[in-house]
């Protein structure tokens, strides 16, 4: 069983893709994943990857910075390939027009058909779902719902990034690239797998709950029946003209069996709150501060191991706002050296997934 990863910082689409393929050579490849800099031009990078290994399943996004070999990138270009061994089978399916309709329907009707097997009954333990959405589409959370209506397979991913323009992000199959869609892929990896979510945040014994919210909008415009500007501002201890300034370091959290599920604030408008994950009406959110984001994913990845006894690969799916923080506290080359022990890749997204969408978190796949 074999797993393989490869990376490039070559400025022209055909010079990255050449020297993916001068690291992978031909080595049976069964699968790839990979994510881009919106350096390289969505079509053109979609369709040499396609052209260059056209006989390996290939799927991908655009990214906002890049994780590969123990090191944090920028305008790279990273892969992770999988011999025959490594994964048993996959199908991968595009959803797209996400904005008019979160259909998800014929996606896993393709599945069914491909694996022979209902995707209701179909065992968490042999399937891995992986999920790369628009990131600018505002659409996660009907996606992943609609994912969840479907089967009891996990799908885990991140929201495709456009290195922090905020302007168009894409996401990559059949050598073509897409906007307002979404990439999933089924897979039967052939060894056991775990899937890691780790968010460096712990609870500051403050609650708020969301008594009023447009959630389309991911706008909460009351928290315990005040204007939620006012009520965040007073659970922190600031005025509210100071309030944008803590929305970095102090996060709100869904927590679930212990676990925070974050979202991120973005602005304020008018004395209502911008997250970039909705909440519902009644939903009682926790007030986070931040710990140590390093020691926090080490610990993770070391239990992971533990539990697998042995990794062999793992993809990251880690938040842009954690990029920010660790590029704010010199953390950078730290965070990449974590992964330096194992085959990794990764990218900064704009939200992740794992059963629901959250921010602020990274989310992995972990191959044994």
């Amino acid at each position: 069983m074999t797993i393989k990863i490869a990376s490039s910082g070559k400025k022209r689409v055909d010079d990255a893709v050449h020297e993916l393929m001068d690291t992978f050579g031909c080595n049976n490849m069964k699968v790839m994943i990979y994510f881009a800099s919106t350096r390289y031009a969505p079509d053109e990078i979609s369709a040499a990857m396609q052209s260059a290994f056209p006989e390996t399943e290939i799927f991908g996004c655009s990214s906002a910075g890049e994780i590969a070999g123990g090191r944090m990138l920028k305008g790279a270009l990273v892969a992770m390939a999988f011999d025959m061994d490594s994964i048993l089978d996959i199908k991968i399916e595009v959803v797209e027009n996400l904005r008019r309709k979160t259909d998800v329907r014929e996606a896993f009707r393709s599945f069914e058909r491909h694996f022979g097997e209902a995707a209701d009954e179909m065992k968490p333990s042999e399937y891995l779902g992986i999920v790369l959405v628009d990131g600018m589409s505002g659409q996660e959370e009907r996606l992943m719902d609609a994912v969840g209506d479907r089967t009891n397979v996990l799908f885990i991913g991140g929201s495709a990034s456009d290195d922090m323009k905020f302007r168009s992000t894409c996401v990559y199959a059949n050598g073509r690239s897409y906007g307002n869609a979404a990439v999933l892929a089924l897979l039967k990896p052939a060894a056991p797998f775990d899937l890691v979510k780790t968010q460096s945040v712990r609870e500051m014994g403050v609650e708020l709950v969301v008594t009023r919210a447009n959630e389309g909008r991911r706008e909460i415009v009351e928290f315990n029946h005040r204007p939620a500007a006012e009520a965040y501002a007073e659970a922190l201890g600031v005025s509210v003209n100071e309030l944008a300034a803590c929305f970095p370091g102090h996060p709100l959290g869904l927590i679930i069996d212990g676990e925070p599920y974050i979202r991120s604030p973005t602005h304020i408008s008018g004395t209502s709150i911008v997250f970039q994950c909705s909440s519902a009406q009644g939903m009682p959110l926790s007030l986070l501060e931040l710990t140590n984001l390093i020691d926090d994913t080490r610990g993770a990845l070391a239990r992971s191991k533990e539990r697998l006894g042995g990794i062999s690969g793992i993809i990251v799916f880690n938040c842009a706002h954690r990029a920010l923080e660790l590029e704010f506290k010199k953390l950078t080359e730290a965070y990449g050296e974590v992964f330096a022990e194992f085959p990794a890749i990764g990218f900064n997204s704009y939200g992740e997934q794992l059963i629901g969408h959250m921010n602020q978190t990274a989310t992995m796949i972990v191959f044994r």
